[in-house]
Parts: structure tokens; sequence; C-alpha cells
């Protein structure tokens, strides 16, 4: 189906285009229509042409290593896809499903670089949708990627933080326990052997005075050991949150597919049936 130059003025890609630019592509590209849920073309797909949506939407989709699916990609009116593989002559990397009733202009290697010969400045438009698409898929692997909540809270520790951390690990281990515990044996027996001569005498005022202030240092260590758990927890449940929500999604994603699953095989028994009923008769 032929494309008409006033269609090709409403896409963005085109907008530099003159009016006789716009006739000479019209007449090079087609205007294809897809029903909704058809594929446009697939994974492992050799090189094609690339498709402007003019109305309607598409899903670019991928399989990851999980063997689920993710959208790369939700194009709409005057949008493109499939310009990667079109342009480098490579296969396909995704699959594109139609959503809606959608029509698409469909673009050749040639028409590119045709347009290009004409009006430079639409490489430069063509560039720019191009780098908008590979920033949309930049963001949904920075929101897709399962990150380590140690590797995260690691990123952000200071200096004081991992002190504070080492003398509450160490602080809580029987090893400070045991060696505080010789240290006030010994300081008590030299002081009671010297007797009179001894700089702290019973009871030990000094060693009182020495253990009061390690104590005055230590908890409020302890508590920032402490509220940096209550950080490091915080960071965990926003990342189980961000996989929950991830979950939810796909899992809905799959009820969408078979909820259209059914009412294909819906259509396909009341088709068997009218068949049925028309051999009877």
């Amino acid at each position: 189906m032929s494309c008409s130059p006033d269609l090709l003025k409403q896409v963005p890609l085109f907008a530099l285009l003159d009016e006789e630019e716009l006739e000479i592509l019209a007449a090079q590209v087609d205007l294809k229509t897809f029903a909704p849920r058809q594929r446009i073309y697939k994974a492992g797909d050799g090189p094609g042409p690339g498709y402007v949506v003019v109305s309607g939407s598409v899903d670019v989709t991928t399989v990851d290593e999980d063997q689920q699916e993710v959208i790369v990609d939700q194009p709409g009116a005057g949008e493109v896809f499939g310009f990667a593989s079109m342009l480098g002559q490579t296969p396909h990397q995704t699959d594109a499903f139609s959503n809606t009733d959608t029509e698409c202009i469909e673009i050749d290697r040639n028409d590119i670089f045709g347009l290009i010969e004409r009006k430079p400045h639409a490489g430069m438009d063509l560039l720019a949708v191009l780098s908008h698409q590979i920033h949309a898929a930049q963001g949904l692997v920075r929101g897709r990627a399962m990150r380590n909540a140690n590797e995260v809270i690691e990123e952000e520790v200071t200096a004081a933080e991992r002190v504070a951390d080492s003398v509450a690990h160490f602080g809580g281990s029987w090893a400070f326990i045991i060696s505080f515990l010789v240290v006030l044996v010994i300081y008590s027996g030299i002081n009671i052997f010297l007797g009179q001569k001894a700089w702290d005498p019973y009871p030990f005022i000094l060693l009182n005075l020495f253990l009061s202030m390690l104590a005055a240092i230590q908890a409020p260590v302890i508590m920032m050991s402490q509220n940096r758990q209550d950080k490091k927890d915080r960071v965990r449940s926003e990342l189980d949150y961000d996989v929950n929500r991830r979950a939810e999604t796909e899992i809905q994603g799959l009820a969408r597919k078979l909820n259209v699953m059914n009412e294909k095989i819906g259509d396909l028994e009341d088709l068997v049936r009218e068949k049925a009923a028309r051999t009877r008769n």
C-alpha cells in the first residue's frame, strides 16, 4: 500500500523534508497494516525493513537469561523500530508485535540512503531517535539488573562507618571478652601484690574511671554501627521490593497472555462448531 506525503509530514523523522522530497520518499516507502498481536518480525530473522509507527502501538521484546520476556521498547505514533537491523544489515535481536490495529511505514535501507543524500539533516534526526531508543534500553537494563545488596551498601560506606563496624564487631566477640578479662585480672593482681605501693589500690578507682570512659566511647560507636545495620536492612528491603514488583509485572504479563490464548481458543472452538454444523447440514 502506497504512502501519502501528508502522512509523512506527521512523522518527526521526516519533519525537515520539503514537499518534493516528501513526494519522492512517499513513492518509495510502503504503508503496512497489522492486526492486534500480529508478529511483525522475530529474533533471528535476517535484515529487513525498518518501521515507523503511524497509528497504534508496538511491543518490541526480547528474552533474557532467565527465559523471561522483556519489553525493550514500546514505540508509539511517530517512533521507529527495527532500524538497527535494517541499517546494520544484521539479524533481528528482538521480536516485534502489534498491540492493536497498527499502521506502519515500511522503510528499507536504500530509502534511508536516498533520504540522507537529499537531506543530510534528516540523518541527525534519525540518530536522535535511535539514541532515544538506546537510552530507553539502558534504563530498562538498569531497572531490571538484580544488584547485590552488599555491593550497594559497600559503595556508600564511609571511613568512619568502617571504623564503627570494626569496633562493634570486635567489642561483641569472644576475643574482646577474653582479652579484656585477662587485662582486668593482671591489673588487679599487680595492684593487690604491690599493696601500699600500688598506683591504684583497692577498690581500683582509676580502673573504674578507665572502664567508665571506655563505656562512654564504646556505646555511641556501637549505636553508629547499629544505625548502619538499619541502613543495610532498608537497602535490602528496597531491592526486595523492586524484585517483587518486577515479578508481579511478569506474572501480570503471563496472565494477559493466557487470557489472549483463551480468547483465541474460544474463537477456534466457535469456528470448529460452525464447520461441524455445516457438515451435518
